[in-house]
């Protein structure tokens, strides 16, 4: 069922379509003293009718109006109706029949181009499922396996064996919480529906908050800031591109094998601010970049398979900045290692770019 409020917009646009083609043709025939073009001009219009609104109704409404409106005020005699010459009765004919077709076309295009959007959405989502089952039987099992073998051999366990399942069990608790965390952000970013919290947000103060939540979780890996010494600002969902931010940088620790640096980089360049989080380890072979943001990438990527793959974290990743109207992308560095970069939109109270 059409919302009331979808209903009036698809009416007004009709009117206005139609009115402006009404308009158009009387212009015509009062510069040029020509007519050939009305039929094709109000064709044009049912077509654009069709494509803005929803459904046959407004275009098939539409086609009869047009029909109306070249008999009464571009069909002689002008000004009236006439309907019972052959010609007149033919040609309108004709007209609404051409109409008729080229909106139920129009509207057959829309709704298989929607059926094609819908099916896409139902494989990515199947994929991400697939993915996500994947992902956490591993950390569960570890979980189970730990406790269980805790619980049954308690009093042959030494303490230190003892702390080490107990640490191993916290660290896969921790993977299942950043996951969930991800797959929450996934519907909070569903599509059509979405609604983001942009605020403005100073890019200090979500760096900090960044820093000091991954330091609390990995406190032996540095990591090397540059940021801008001016005062930046950055109308964004906070919460969602600190998770972004996060999971980069998770990525970076858990899946470049061999780094021994890593770095976070922020600049501002022509009303962008530019994201950039890189390392020097093992680096991602070429072929495997163009699936880095999709949620798909198979178990031979350079990844830690004791846990999940890094590809549902970037699927979320890619699909919060896209949200954001901003772009994300992923390349090998030419020294060696990664780098996955992102881009966000910079706008003042006012709308207005900063530079």
């Amino acid at each position: 069922m059409l919302s009331k409020k979808s209903v009036i917009l698809d009416c007004c646009r009709m009117i206005l379509i139609l009115v402006l083609a009404f308009a158009v043709n009387l212009i015509l025939r009062r510069l040029f003293n020509t007519q050939t073009m009305t039929p094709m001009i109000f064709v044009l219009g049912v077509y654009l009718v069709a494509w803005r609104t929803q459904g046959y109704f407004w275009g098939i409404i539409a086609s009869l109006i047009s029909v109306l409106a070249v008999n009464f005020a571009f069909t002689y005699p002008y000004w009236a109706f006439n309907l019972i010459r052959p010609e007149c009765l033919s040609s309108a004919v004709v007209m609404l029949v051409v109409s008729i077709m080229t909106s139920a076309l129009t509207t057959k295009i829309k709704r298989q181009e929607q059926m094609k959007a819908e099916a896409e959405k139902e494989r990515m989502r199947g994929n991400l499922l697939r993915a996500v089952s994947h992902d956490l039987r591993t950390p569960l099992t570890s979980i189970y396996g730990a406790c269980s073998a805790m619980l049954e051999n308690y009093d042959e366990i030494h303490r230190e064996n003892h702390l080490k399942l107990l640490s191993d069990v916290c660290g896969d608790a921790q993977w299942l919480v950043r996951m969930v965390e991800n797959l929450l952000s996934v519907t909070r970013i569903d599509a059509d529906r979405v609604q983001l919290a942009k605020n403005d947000t100073v890019l200090e103060e979500l760096i900090d908050t960044v820093l000091v939540k991954f330091r609390k979780h990995y406190p032996e890996q540095t990591v090397q800031l540059e940021i801008p010494d001016d005062f930046v600002s950055i109308p964004m969902d906070a919460i969602l591109i600190s998770q972004v931010l996060m999971n980069l940088l998770e990525n970076a620790v858990f899946h470049a094998k061999g780094m021994k640096n890593l770095w976070l980089r922020v600049e501002v360049r022509y009303g962008w601010a530019y994201f950039h989080v890189e390392d020097d380890g093992c680096g991602i072979p070429e072929e495997k970049l163009p699936k880095l943001f999709t949620g798909m990438l198979d178990s031979e990527a350079p990844t830690d398979l004791s846990r999940s793959s890094m590809g549902i974290g970037l699927s979320v990743c890619s699909a919060i900045i896209k949200a954001h109207g901003g772009d994300i992308w992923a390349r090998r560095r030419p020294a060696g290692g990664t780098e996955v970069g992102f881009r966000l939109e910079m706008e003042d109270h006012h709308g207005e770019q900063q530079i």
